[in-house]
């Protein structure tokens, strides 16, 4: 069910402040998604912002909501939809099993093994996550190559949350409704729901197809994608062999299990939450540098956690630029990252600022005229 026109709107400030109507976001959801507007179309004006999900922004002072939206349903009638058929066992175990994993990292600790983990945290969480899942995948924040694409859906898919082809089509949907009813993972529905509960009800394999095909449609058609996606578990296994064989040959035993006990499962839950709070706490708190629909939050602790994810509201103010960090305090790796791969040839067409207003743009930021 789609949200009644301006239900989740913050009321404006000023005059300058003006925010898109839930009609108008509705109607932005169709073009932005469309099965027939990826490509140019899909990566065009529109995500800069201009009648997306993010409406009016107005660069600004901090503020705070003074009240929350209402509920079309109540909290029991969402309960019950959400849980009807159960729980989707394969995930649920797959992220249990990661957490009881990370129990044996106190029994297998050795330096290495933390080195280990910090540096795959960094290559699955900031390059394939951050990077590739979501500025190159999901936004277009820049183009590159089909086999670094292929590489980086890879090293995401690595992270432990999903395929390419799942994690893109919900944070697209995530824009197209964030924080209205359709949102998969609003804060308005429970901390804990948008942090990691979001996941784990089964909604079915029908569901799962149409939600590919109605935001992730370019995705759909990539071969490497899908292939990728068939091997999300292999991949996990095989990374646990090379670590184990790392660790066995390069030294003993006893390391071969550091390395798994920590670059799997320690790396794995550390990347997953990191993740998550991006979800939950930078749409519950922190500052905000725009004037958006949504309760997008810039968090510091989770821009740094992240590699300048957490930056948040600056990103759903200006969905496709490849910055996030928009202050000078903003710290923003993973656009440091972007900027060595155009260096390198590896990555072009960036979108490196806030686009310059322009007649008919829905975007002004303050100090600009």
């Amino acid at each position: 069910m789609a949200a009644p026109s301006g239900i989740y709107e913050a009321k404006p400030k000023s005059k300058k402040i003006r925010t898109a109507s839930g009609k108008a976001r509705r109607k932005a959801d169709t073009n932005q998604y469309g099965a027939d507007q990826y490509g140019a179309d899909h990566y065009g004006a529109d995500q800069y912002g201009a009648g997306t999900t993010s409406g009016t922004a107005t660069l600004r002072r901090p503020v705070r909501r003074k009240s929350r939206p209402t509920r079309l349903e109540p909290w029991d009638a969402v309960t019950r939809r959400r849980w009807a058929n159960g729980i989707d066992w394969p995930v649920a175990i797959w992220i249990v099993v990661c957490h009881l994993g990370l129990l044996a990292a106190p029994f297998y600790f050795t330096w290495k093994a933390v080195a280990v983990m910090a540096f795959l945290h960094w290559l699955t969480g900031g390059i394939g996550v951050c990077l590739g899942y979501h500025r190159q995948l999901t936004h277009g924040s820049f183009s590159t190559y089909r086999p670094v694409r292929w590489l980086l859906a890879l090293f995401g898919g690595l992270s432990g949350e999903g395929s390419a082809l799942t994690w893109v089509a919900n944070h697209r949907k995530h824009h197209a409704f964030s924080d209205q009813e359709g949102d998969p993972h609003s804060p308005h529905d429970g901390g804990l729901w948008s942090h990691m509960l979001w996941f784990i009800p089964r909604y079915g394999s029908a569901y799962e197809r149409e939600l590919v095909r109605r935001y992730a449609p370019d995705l759909d058609k990539d071969p490497g994608i899908h292939w990728l996606h068939r091997l999300f578990l292999p991949s996990h296994f095989a990374m646990s062999g090379l670590l184990f064989a790392l660790g066995y040959f390069g030294w003993d035993t006893y390391t071969a299990l550091s390395f798994v006990a920590w670059g799997m499962f320690v790396r794995l839950v550390g990347v997953l939450h990191v993740t998550w709070f991006v979800n939950s706490a930078s749409h519950m708190w922190g500052y905000r540098n725009y004037e958006t629909t949504d309760d997008s939050r810039n968090l510091w602790w989770v821009g740094l956690l992240a590699y300048g994810e957490g930056w948040h509201n600056n990103h759903h103010a200006f969905q496709r630029m490849a910055r996030h960090g928009h202050r000078w305090w903003e710290i923003d790796v993973t656009y440091w990252t972007i900027l060595a791969m155009e260096k390198l040839g590896l990555a072009w067409d960036v979108v490196h600022d806030v686009p310059a207003r322009t007649k008919g743009s829905a975007f002004r930021v303050q100090g600009s005229e």
